[in-house]
């Protein structure tokens, strides 16, 4: 095991609690810190997919996140009306021991922090400077307290400050398409599958999370604007109004324009992860577009293996370095492969559709195949 007495965790959203709960339980002294005064979790609902799952079966709450949620075995993708254009068995293209779960962000939150309840958490706590030398990292915090420790991992989401401090000021890349989230109080028709349905330029995708309730997200391949809240309903209405009935059944049952998130999607591709006693893991690493729907999955299995190779290595340096090795090819296939899936919902609709017709499960299984073998 590589000397590491205290380690520092900067965020608590997936990435950041995973981390704690793999940690705490390999016997590392965890601090974690977030930002926000509260657990609420940023968004509407995730699908989170096997390869997430066998990290959260791992840490023993495989359980728990198939209780709050509901199990998916199917992903189609239609064309504007709903009309199937291919649909993909989700247990032929993973490991049948995990299932597909479709879940509330709050409710997948309350299960991580239930895993994270060894470490010290602390809210409304914000770094302001990091400096490190070859022993130690230096953290002087947003209410002016200072602590040292021996590593710090930037879980701090694609906005990090972390990354900021220690690898790189760039700010991250607008993908060239803007997102709509929501949960409303519906299944429509019934539904019990993963559907992406395409427009021209434009998809709505839902996704059961329980017995009556359905994740919505929007997307439109547009130039990054605003979108105000007030009559933020009404326009998502007007937006994707040529859908068909699905998706229209699901807008209807929207009641107020807070339920809706929007935001520009946005790249991070940083070339290098760490620094020293400071690493990068998530959406601070190597954020990308949900086109895969890998996000949260990347990020646990990041946790994961980080939490491993320091149980493993003997030098945080060469955890560090190992780290990056093993986790870098299958993060870049699965950024590779959103900008693959992007590209063809661009297309044409009619050379789109009838690709989708002919092909669409084959592409899909060659897509998430490289994603069911461990991390």
């Amino acid at each position: 095991m590589s000397k590491t007495e205290r380690i520092l965790i900067v965020g608590g959203g997936i990435a950041g609690l995973t981390l704690a709960t793999a940690l705490c339980q390999k016997g590392f002294r965890v601090e974690l810190v977030e930002r926000n005064s509260n657990w609420n979790a940023v968004g509407a609902g995730i699908s989170v997919q096997p390869n997430g799952v066998r990290v959260l079966r791992k840490l023993g709450l495989g359980k728990a996140i198939e209780q709050a949620g509901v199990v998916i075995r199917y992903w189609d993708f239609c064309d504007q009306q709903g009309q199937v254009l291919c649909e993909s068995d989700l247990d032929a293209v993973w490991d049948l021991s995990n299932s597909f779960i479709g879940v509330e962000r709050s409710k997948m939150h309350q299960v991580l922090l239930i895993g994270a309840a060894s470490a010290s958490l602390r809210l409304a706590t914000s770094i302001q400077t990091l400096d490190q030398d070859t022993d130690h990292v230096s953290v002087v915090f947003g209410d002016g307290t200072v602590g040292k420790y021996d590593l710090v991992v930037g879980a701090d989401g694609i906005s990090s400050t972390v990354r900021r401090l220690t690898l790189s000021t760039n700010p991250p890349v607008y993908a060239g398409h803007m997102a709509w989230r929501s949960i409303a109080p519906v299944r429509p028709r019934g539904l019990n599958k993963l559907q992406f349905h395409l427009g021209d330029g434009c998809f709505f995708g839902l996704c059961p999370v329980s017995e009556g309730r359905t994740y919505g997200f929007g997307g439109a391949f547009e130039p990054r604007y605003h979108d105000d809240v007030q009559d933020r309903l009404k326009r998502l209405r007007k937006r994707f109004s040529g859908f068909g009935p699905v998706v229209q059944e699901y807008l209807s049952a929207l009641e107020s324009d807070e339920q809706i998130h929007t935001s520009a999607v946005e790249w991070v591709e940083q070339t290098h992860w760490h620094v020293g006693r400071v690493v990068l893991i998530g959406d601070a690493a190597h954020a990308s577009s949900p086109m895969m729907g890998q996000g949260g999955c990347m990020a646990m299995e990041d946790a994961y293996v980080l939490a491993e190779v320091l149980h493993s290595e003997e030098s945080i340096e060469h955890a560090l370095n190992t780290f990056v090795q093993r986790r870098r090819p299958r993060v870049e296939w699965v950024q590779g492969q959103s900008r693959v899936v992007a590209t063809s919902f661009v297309q044409p609709v009619a050379i789109r559709n009838a690709r989708l017709r002919e092909q669409g499960d084959e592409m899909f299984q060659c897509r998430y195949r490289p994603l069911v073998s461990q991390p």
